[in-house]
């Protein structure tokens, strides 16, 4: 156990900040882990307790730790660039009509490739599994049901887990009945319906940029056209430009993630989220919101659903479980607002029910309390991974590139310098044994080509690091313009 010298003329909280970057050094400690307490670095060092205080300060001051709030101190990954706003480079953006691109399969299909580390694909399950706890729940479900749970169920889903979502959105201050909510295969079924719900073919929908590309493949998939709104990559979609958008287009719905969007993590404030629902219900434009990383947040308090400032019904809120329990269950739920009718119709004519079995296992974790117990872990979890992979990517890439700092979700938004594609060594990453997701598939015009999406829901291993380091060498080598 190393003592400090207190002979000598350093100041004591110096030798402590010493300790601290000697154990970062040696690898003792890594970017996300937590500190020691301050008590317990006072009894080793047999100093008083403000002395490791005034240490652990000036080494926030100098952003190598964070504080967070009953919780305590960790590391920062200080060598990363973070990701910064740019909306004085976005050039406004024209409707288009999407055509997919080949580039998406690979990347599902990346997934299921035998010894390939899968960090294309968002699944922050997989950084804290719940699987035997819900195979648990499971084996209790069919052995109390197990003729009902292979029938077909209501086509709104199960009365018991339509109102516990009830109660959870009523905890946030949605009023909402049980009777209100559709059960869903997904949350991307949920998304189909709301979109048809609120539009047509050739419609314009306003979607973030960058988007999720599994929302590009909807609206494609339903004849609709997109139209990209800059997004901030702290604090989400820019209402000042969601005005000008809706004054020189006819925007006929807007989906959007205005909690921990994808791919950037980024996250409106409850004031901006109520200020863009004001404008929306103004034109009597309907906003989708994509809810499915709100539970995965890395800040104090959850945000705050756009359904709560709806005063006209105008607000669909899309969520599942596929990001925060189970994703092979495809468990989701929509809430319609006014557009209550249409969605059961929609719902009832696109696949008349969800699995019951699913919906009575999700039912009984939730009344159990175990799932906000494992949501509590998941978010340490992801938050851990999340400043780790920060660090490894300033460490094996080149050092102009920028990270993005999410506030919650289970994916780092990466910049390469202009001249990089990333979509051109995709192929060369599989033969390396690891996938991540090209920059241009999430913009429905091409754009981001020198960016890429790169998870850390992953349960962490050797395997990680390496995989850093492959998709690091790919992009030093990449070569420059002639």
């Amino acid at each position: 156990m190393r003592l400090l010298d207190k002979s000598s003329s350093e100041f004591l909280y110096q030798q402590v900040i010493d300790f601290v970057e000697d154990q970062e050094k040696s690898g003792a400690i890594r970017a996300g882990d937590k500190l020691p307490s301050l008590r317990k670095l006072s009894r080793q060092f047999e100093i008083s307790i403000p002395t490791v205080k005034q240490a652990y300060i000036e080494l926030e001051r100098q952003g190598s730790i964070s504080a967070r709030p009953q919780s305590g101190y960790y590391l920062k990954a200080k060598q990363a660039r973070t990701l910064k706003p740019m909306r004085s480079l976005w050039a406004s953006c024209q409707p288009v009509e999407i055509s997919c691109r080949s580039i998406i399969e690979q990347v599902y299909e990346a997934v299921h490739l035998p010894d390939t580390v899968a960090l294309g694909i968002s699944n922050p399950v997989n950084a804290h599994p719940p699987d035997k706890a819900l195979a648990r729940l499971m084996r209790s479900v069919l052995s109390k049901n197990a003729e009902k749970a292979v029938s077909y169920g209501p086509v709104n889903g199960d009365p018991k887990l339509r109102l516990n979502l009830a109660y959870r959105y009523h905890e946030q201050g949605v009023a909402i009945n049980h009777d209100d909510i559709i059960i869903t295969s997904g949350a991307q079924e949920a998304l189909s319906i709301a979109l048809q719900c609120v539009a047509e073919r050739g419609d314009i929908i306003a979607v973030e940029s960058p988007c999720f590309f599994g929302l590009i493949e909807l609206i494609e998939s339903l004849g609709m056209k997109a139209l990209e709104v800059y997004t901030c990559t702290e604090q989400g979609i820019c209402v000042e430009e969601l005005t000008k958008v809706i004054e020189q287009h006819p925007v006929k719905a807007c989906l959007f993630s205005t909690a921990i969007s994808n791919p950037l993590g980024s996250m409106m404030t409850n004031q901006q989220r109520q200020n863009m629902v004001s404008l929306l219900e103004k034109h009597d434009i309907p906003l989708i919101e994509d809810e499915v990383y709100s539970d995965l947040y890395f800040s104090k308090d959850r945000p705050v659903p756009a359904q709560l400032y709806s005063k006209k019904g105008l607000v669909l809120t899309c969520s599942s479980f596929s990001k925060t329990a189970a994703p092979g269950y495809r468990v989701g739920w929509l809430l319609p607002g006014r557009f209550e009718e249409a969605a059961k119709r929609i719902k009832r004519a696109q696949s008349c029910s969800t699995p019951m079995l699913q919906q009575w296992t999700l039912t009984d974790y939730l009344m159990s309390g175990e799932y906000d117990r494992h949501l509590q872990v998941l978010r340490k979890t992801l938050r851990y991974n999340c400043e780790r992979m920060r660090a490894l990517i300033a460490s094996h890439f080149p050092p102009e590139v920028c990270i993005s700092q999410p506030q919650g979700g289970s994916v780092l938004w990466v910049r390469c310098r202009s001249h990089v594609d990333t979509s051109k060594f995709f192929t060369q990453a599989i033969a390396k044994g690891v996938s991540f997701a090209p920059g241009e598939i999430f913009s429905p015009t091409g754009q981001y080509k020198n960016f890429m999406r790169i998870s850390y829901g992953v349960k962490w291993c050797e395997k990680i690091d390496k995989a850093i380091a492959d998709l690091g060498k790919l992009v030093h080598d990449y070569p420059e313009k002639s």
